[in-house]
């Protein structure tokens, strides 16, 4: 399913919106500032129920607006409905999906699936591990079944095992207990990570090939305790070095997705336009198993995609796009730039941001049209 109707209220500095994007690609220009990325943000807000600019939606509001309102209209047969709103004057966070409300983020997650390319995912290669677990949780969230379930478990787990370890007179049986359930949950976790990695490298493999040749690239999941031991056996021999700690030092929560070249750290080895390569191969075989194993497409926020590649590149990874048959939403600040890598099939809907005297953003379809070149 495609996003066929978007309508924003109270986004940053863009005006009120009510647009009707193409079912594939979708190219966003204007000036630096005009709030090309705010529409990406507010696209990924409705999917998430969070920014990737921000960490509290407060700050995602118009400067003086009353709140948050999001809608979104995914096509079929019925087609279905998805709103987010927040209200300034309180914190509440109000979710429906097909007029109906629901409670979990999680619901929001799995209704649009998506997937962010834009300077953060450089993270994947030098960041922290956490975000190299979002990122495969989120291909485990949407392929196997069950795996929230046990996530939320194991989280639970952990939470009341760290508790009792930071309050360090509780005896050994009280541990027991929450052992047994992080123990029980925390490896169908890993066995649910392990099968996805097995499914995705030939995906990754297969998807980085038609971007440029690394030969020397490899995935390595590690699942953040010894591969020799039961994890039962690991956490009851650092108790004691746990209650020094404070917290659980091994399990799934330390879980990792390296990515190395020729033995080394790619963050090490890659120039800047050979990562974001990296990366978008790795969110782009995301959406390729998506749809192998559901049958569901991704939908494809991409932040300045000329960035770091030159045309060659551009239009290889563009050529990725058309051949997925997904819905992309592209940011650039030159039209040229994107405008004649297409396909003369390939449906393009084209949207300029107009930054006012009052600094607010209008955004204007400027085109619609099924062919690269206008007059085709």
């Amino acid at each position: 399913m495609a996003l066929d109707r978007l309508m924003f209220q109270g986004l940053r500095n863009l005006q009120a919106l009510d647009i009707a994007p193409c079912s594939r690609i979708n190219l966003i220009t204007g000036a630096n500032g005009s709030g090309k990325t705010s529409l990406l943000e507010g696209i990924h807000v409705l999917g998430m129920g969070r920014s990737f600019r921000a960490r509290r939606l407060s700050q995602v509001m118009a400067h003086e607006g009353d709140g948050l309102t999001l809608h979104g209209r995914l096509d079929g047969d019925p087609p279905t409905a998805i709103g987010l709103r927040r209200r300034r004057a309180d914190s509440e966070m109000t979710l429906r999906i097909g007029g109906e409300r629901v409670e979990r983020i999680s619901q929001l997650v799995e209704t649009l699936p998506l997937q962010l390319i834009n300077p953060d995912a450089f993270r994947l290669l030098e960041g922290s591990p956490a975000g190299r677990r979002e990122f495969l949780d989120w291909g485990v969230f949407h392929v196997k079944h069950g795996f929230i379930d046990a996530w939320r478990r194991f989280r639970r787990a952990l939470k009341h095992r760290n508790a009792l370890l930071r309050h360090g007179r509780m005896h050994d049986a009280s541990l027991d207990v929450w052992e047994h359930e992080l123990v029980q949950w925390g490896e169908r976790l890993d066995v649910m990570r392990h099968e996805w990695v097995e499914a995705f490298q030939p995906v990754f493999d297969d998807t980085l090939a038609g971007l440029i040749r690394l030969p020397g690239l490899r995935l390595r999941y590690t699942r953040g305790w010894d591969r020799q031991r039961h994890l039962a056996e690991v956490l009851r021999q650092g108790r004691d070095t746990d209650r020094q700690m404070g917290f659980t030092q091994q399990g799934p929560q330390r879980a990792d997705l390296g990515i190395r070249f020729n033995k080394r750290p790619a963050i090490d080895v890659l120039s800047r336009g050979q990562q974001k390569l990296v990366v978008s191969a790795l969110k782009l075989a995301q959406g390729r198993l998506l749809e192998q194993v559901t049958g569901r497409t991704c939908l494809y926020l991409i932040d300045d995609l000329p960035a770091e590649l030159d045309r060659e590149h551009r239009a290889v990874f563009c050529q990725w796009l058309e051949r997925m048959q997904c819905q992309a939403f592209i940011t650039s600040v030159d039209h040229e730039v994107l405008a004649d890598l297409w396909q003369a099939d390939t449906p393009i809907a084209m949207f300029h941001v107009k930054q006012g005297s009052d600094g607010e953003g209008q955004l204007q379809a400027i085109d619609r049209q099924t062919s690269r070149r206008s007059g085709q």
